[in-house]
């Protein structure tokens, strides 16, 4: 135990005298990317950081959710090269290969919707409203809060149907919650790209897990409630579940507890790696007594399922339902406690820096 505890105040110490080189680097991108911008552009793509738009999120298509800033497909090749600049110094390569793949299927299920309907298999008035959600790789919003060029404080959000990103930074420290990442379908059944999975391994993972368990340990883990028809902590809910349900870490063997680390890692390995590992520590730190995992509904895949990982420290979400029922639309969130859209380390930022 003293062992662990010295390697988690180790990590500690490393990330934070690291937090400095990933801040710097997200700024050079961002302000690259600004610079790519013509003025017109700029003033389109840029709020104030107190302004209500970065701290409100949602994961609607457009059709019924319009955003702020500039839409992606709008973007000139240069800007577009230098927006991935960005998305790559804020996420590990999986949390940006999973960004443009989540983006990639809003054109598929375009695509799958209007194989349907020419197979008559959905009906001309329903298509009409399928059509006007604008489900497109396009139609995602990016906007750049502050001016990371002359400001300590600044952020950035880009969000779209199944997608929200929002990055805060306050001097030399930065967040990236709340990041909702859905996809729909989960597993593509048809068109060229038949078999994609952008949000595999938390299903897996999860399915590995509850089935690892043994009967009571099972019993314990899993509610007697109806799997909810969304994340608990959608943006039309409460922030936070404020009890800790389900089975406790500690209660898990060496190989169940390796395999909910596993499942942990996958959505902290989203992040860039210094964040993931700041994350990482804190878990450590404080133990598997703290953290629970509970699930409701099947345990088979393509059917209705949840589970929630909860620590005192961040909250992790993933709901598989579907409007149609069929347990082929994800939706997952992972959530900093104290810490959405930057909330703590802003304040901080504003104690240490008053004059």
């Amino acid at each position: 135990m003293k062992a662990l505890l010295v390697t988690c105040l180790i990590i500690l110490f490393s990330t934070s005298n690291s937090w400095t080189q990933s801040t710097e680097l997200l700024k050079k991108s961002t302000t690259g990317f600004l610079s790519t911008l013509s003025e017109e552009e700029r003033n389109a793509g840029t709020i104030a950081l107190s302004d209500s738009a970065r701290t409100q999120w949602t994961n609607l298509p457009l059709g019924l959710a319009p955003r702020a800033g500039l839409r992606y497909g709008d973007l000139s090749p240069a800007s577009k090269i230098a927006f991935h600049k960005v998305l790559s110094s804020i996420f590990s390569s999986q949390g940006y290969l999973k960004t443009f793949a989540i983006m990639q299927v809003d054109d598929i299920l375009h695509e799958l919707f209007e194989i349907q309907f020419q197979e008559g298999k959905v009906p001309e008035r329903s298509m009409e409203f399928i059509r006007k959600l604008n489900w497109d790789y396009g139609n995602y919003y990016l906007a750049i809060a502050g001016n990371p060029e002359t400001e300590d404080t600044w952020g950035l959000k880009f969000e779209g149907h199944h997608l929200s990103i929002n990055l805060t930074v306050a001097g030399d420290e930065f967040t990236m919650t709340p990041l909702f990442l859905g996809s729909d379908p989960a597993v593509v059944e048809a068109t060229q790209y038949a078999g994609l999975r952008p949000l595999s391994k938390e299903e897996d993972y999860g399915f590995w897990l509850i089935n690892a368990l043994d009967d009571s340990q099972k019993a314990k883990a899993t509610l007697s409630e109806k799997v909810p028809g969304d994340i608990i902590t959608s943006p039309d809910r409460p922030q936070w579940l404020e009890e800790f349900k389900g089975i406790k870490g500690s209660e898990l063997n060496d190989g169940q507890q390796k395999i909910l680390h596993y499942l942990i890692e996958e959505y902290l390995g989203n992040l860039d790696h210094q964040k993931a590992e700041e994350y990482l520590a804190k878990l450590h730190a404080r133990g598997m007594d703290s953290v629970y995992f509970a699930w409701i509904g099947s345990y088979e895949p393509m059917k209705a399922h949840y589970y929630v990982i909860h620590s005192p420290d961040f909250l992790i979400e993933y709901d598989n339902v579907g409007f149609l029922d069929n347990a082929n639309h994800i939706h997952s969130i992972f959530r900093e406690k104290g810490n959405d859209f930057g909330e703590d380390i802003l304040k901080k930022h504003r104690m240490d820096h008053k004059h």
